[in-house]
């Protein structure tokens, strides 16, 4: 088994690790939180990403920022790549991969691209590439590193769209994905404090009706319901895996009044906030 590397720079941080059901320790805990998650899994595992649950059939990659991820059955190796933003943003590069939107921060919680035969060996090569310049340590490593990571995000980007994207689940042209990896960045970035349609219109710079009528053209669900999934898995996030109180999270989500917000989450969800946490750690699932 490849034993764990490091790169560290000043405030710039790289590594990867594999794991198997021996080691699964290593997504316990807050060690890997905030970083940003690259994670080839084999066929045979089964994982839960916040609160879906996947069943992995074919080889796949995971792109994970600050979910909570649970592996519940592993079998064979799988390697964990992990690095900060300091190390490579995806804000900031995203006109070289065009990347975020879509396999991070995407609005139907599709965290993942599967491979093929071909893919897959590709794909591992590039991780066995990363492997080879940490172990290397030359003063050039850590930009081929950095081309390497590019070159998975590029690979995965494609096969997202692929797989994901003008289909009969996601009915979205290539010539309108923009609008919707923009639209899902804003509100990835702005959930807290922006609440309605128009907030994100303006942000996108046409007029809410124009932004609510591509969203039913391209046969998705309202910009005011993306807005309100995600409040609500970060509600669910807060609660289950926090000990603050519901009005603290209710005032962290943006909301000045506690009764409302614990409304609008029992009329989403079936169930009071309170009851969610207590029946969620209790082994009761909801769905989102």
């Amino acid at each position: 088994m490849l034993q764990p590397l490091i790169f560290e720079d000043q405030y710039k941080r790289l590594g990867i690790e594999n794991f198997s059901e021996n080691n699964l320790e290593i997504f316990r805990g807050n060690k890997y939180r905030y970083d940003i998650k690259v994670v080839y899994i084999p066929a045979g595992f089964e994982l839960s990403v916040d609160f879906n649950h996947f069943k992995v059939t074919k080889p796949s990659i995971f792109f994970l920022t600050n979910q909570h991820v649970k592996i519940t059955k592993a079998r064979g190796n799988a390697t964990l790549l992990y690095y900060n933003r300091d190390f490579y943003c995806i804000q900031i590069h995203d006109k070289e991969v065009a990347c975020d939107g879509l396999l991070f921060h995407n609005v139907f919680e599709i965290p993942f691209v599967e491979l093929d035969d071909e893919e897959n060996m590709t794909i591992q090569q590039l991780f066995q590439n990363i492997h080879y310049e940490l172990e290397l340590k030359d003063s050039s490593a850590e930009e081929m590193i950095r081309t390497y990571v590019k070159q998975i995000i590029i690979r995965a980007t494609r096969n997202w769209k692929k797989q994901n994207l003008d289909n009969e689940s996601l009915k979205i042209p290539n010539n309108e994905v923009d609008i919707f990896r923009d639209f899902s960045r804003h509100l990835e970035i702005h959930f807290r404090e922006k609440h309605n349609v128009s907030e994100y219109a303006d942000l996108l710079h046409m007029a809410p009706k124009t932004l609510t009528h591509k969203f039913k053209n391209l046969q998705l669900d309202s910009p005011n319901q993306l807005i309100i999934n995600r409040i609500l898995l970060e509600a669910k996030r807060l609660l289950v895996y926090t000990d603050k109180p519901v009005k603290k999270i209710a005032y962290d989500l943006g909301y000045e009044d506690p009764a409302y917000f614990n409304r609008l989450f029992t009329s989403k969800t079936g169930s009071t906030p309170s009851n969610f946490k207590k029946n969620y750690i209790a082994g009761k699932k909801y769905n989102i």
